[in-house]
């Protein structure tokens, strides 16, 4: 969130760039933009939209503690009423409310999602406190933690967890969050991919009415992303202690505290809300969690029916589209992915445990090839539309063949390992194009700066790589560096690869006579900061910091 809002969102919002879409068929070319509109579409309706309703009715059959009744196909007919009714609410909601209304209820809800996560943790702590001999909540967090560090190899207050060579891979939680890889790895390009170049996102900070507005809200939303272990992953983990604790468990349920059951991991966070909290509070956990998913499910109906109106249907089919004509299809496109995505969701999502990691693979099929595309298209002058193309094929096209030929690699790690390929085709295709113009003059002191930090990074990113080829060789000899293999050391590959990227953009910038025809110039004036978000970014990364250091 810092890096998009110190380095990406200035350049968008400079460039008047209101869909993503849009930056591509502007800064390349349509067949680009074309390429992304139309993934964009398939993203939304048959991972986001699919997923958020699920999680959504789940949540609701939860709390409520609805029945389980099962009709065609084996269906669960309840969620599937749910489903429609959530649908049906935000549809209504984003056809006729616009991103105004999505914008402004988003402000309401999240302060009560935050408020009633909160309060879900301390009640659920307060509650099995003394089945973990604590007294009180936060003696009881302590003991939660004790208590889980005597069950061998768990790793749920790890943020970096090790292979165990005694599971099989894809039940060691090792698979999902390989090591390293959560610092240094491929989780950067789900984050920059997410919250940097995902129309649904983003659209809010480029609605801003101003860039210093738009920068305090993403710090804003930084604050917010450091309390999601303790909203989201603290019940979390104590849903997993009372469900696998048969001493516990049966204690809650002697007297009387424990309904319900969780048959799938996104069932604990709505059983401890039905379980643990008041009345009050669960009528307001209930009122906040439906509301954030109407609100979300709006925005990917927003974000649906713009990217098709404005970057589909008013560029290839109707060029002369009143806007009354807009309107009515934006209303009509999310009324399709309505139906469509209703169709979908119990395909797509009935067996899943985990919806999040569902939407975290599949989304990253497709991230590197934006960060390379989006990326470099915003900062570098020789981004070339041939190179892009290339890029938006390769990054389905290394994905898929990746998952198969390596499919007891963690995703996090595939993920690099084809952004690397990327990249090694974008630079090359790009240097090699023949439509170039000449560059734009830039003054002595950016051109010093930029060899500067390009020959630290690059020389960083060669540093790293040759440490990775080490640590390779000595797994292979059966050295001391053999035991960080464990811990996804092969990530520092990604890390290596980024900073040579990033060194070569810097170098080439500041010395290429030339540039692509469609370059941004870009004034590093754009990427100052003011007081205000500096002490914000700092108080963020200090917190993250203490974090890491707390629970490696």
């Amino acid at each position: 969130l810092i890096v998009v809002a110190k380095f990406l969102l200035p350049v968008m919002i400079k460039k008047n760039i209101y869909t993503i879409p849009q930056f591509l068929s502007d800064r390349y070319n349509n067949g680009v933009g074309l390429s992304f509109s139309i993934f964009w579409l398939f993203l939304y309706v048959f991972i986001n939209l699919t997923s958020v309703s699920w999680l959504g009715a789940l949540a609701i059959k939860q709390i409520l503690g609805l029945p389980t009744i099962i009709g065609f196909a084996g269906m669960d007919m309840t969620l599937l009423v749910i489903i429609l009714i959530l649908f049906l609410v935000a549809g209504v909601y984003s056809i006729y409310g616009g991103l105004a209304s999505v914008a402004w209820t988003d402000v309401l809800q999240v302060t009560f999602l935050v408020g009633g996560g909160l309060i879900t943790a301390y009640f659920t702590l307060d509650a099995i406190a003394p089945l973990v001999g604590a007294d009180g909540a936060i003696s009881a967090l302590g003991s939660v933690m004790d208590k889980l560090g005597d069950i061998p190899g768990d790793k749920h207050f790890n943020l970096v967890v090790e292979r165990n060579p005694e599971l099989p891979l894809k039940s060691d939680p090792y698979f999902d969050i390989p090591g390293i890889a959560v610092i240094v790895g491929a989780l950067w390009l789900t984050n920059l991919g997410y919250w940097g170049f995902n129309q649904y996102i983003i659209q809010k900070g480029l609605a801003a009415k101003s860039l210093a507005e738009a920068k305090k809200g993403l710090i804003f939303a930084a604050f917010l992303k450091i309390l999601i272990p303790f909203i989201v992953c603290i019940p979390g983990v104590c849903a997993f202690l009372i469900w696998n604790n048969p001493e516990i468990k049966d204690s809650l349920i002697s007297q009387g505290l424990l309904s319900g059951g969780i048959t799938r991991s996104d069932d604990a966070y709505p059983f401890l809300i039905r379980n643990f909290t008041p009345v009050f509070v669960k009528g307001l956990s209930f009122a906040a969690l439906t509301a954030a998913v109407i609100s979300s499910l709006a925005s990917m109906f927003n974000s649906t029916s713009t990217i098709f109106t404005m970057d589909i249907y008013k560029k290839f089919i109707n060029k002369n589209a009143s806007e009354t004509k807009l309107v009515n299809v934006g209303r009509v496109t999310s009324v399709v992915a309505l139906v469509i995505a209703l169709v979908a969701v119990y395909p797509i999502m009935g067996g899943a445990d985990q919806a999040f990691q569902i939407i975290q693979e599949y989304s990253g099929f497709v991230y590197p090839g934006i960060v390379v595309i989006f990326g470099l298209g915003l900062l570098w002058k020789r981004s070339s539309g041939t190179a892009a193309i290339v890029a938006a094929l390769g990054t389905f096209v290394f994905s898929i063949l990746f998952k198969f030929l390596m499919p007891d690699t963690p995703f996090l790690l595939r993920m690099g390992y084809v952004f690397m390929v990327l990249v090694a085709l974008f630079i090359p295709i790009s240097l090699m194009s023949k439509k170039t113009v000449k560059a734009d003059e830039m003054d002595a002191n950016t051109v010093k700066s930029q060899l500067k930090w390009g020959r630290i990074l690059l020389y960083s990113g060669i540093l790293l790589a040759v440490l990775g080829l080490v640590q390779k060789i000595a797994f292979a000899c059966g050295g001391h560096m053999a035991t960080l293999q464990f811990y996804g050391f092969e990530a520092i590959f990604f890390l290596a690869a980024a900073f040579v990227v990033l060194g070569i953009y810097l170098n080439s910038n500041a010395k290429d006579k030339v540039q692509d025809p469609k370059a941004i110039g870009v004034d590093l004036a754009l990427f100052r900061t003011d007081r205000t978000f500096n002490i914000g970014a700092f108080c963020v990364i200090a917190l993250l910091a203490v974090l890491y250091i707390l629970l490696w």
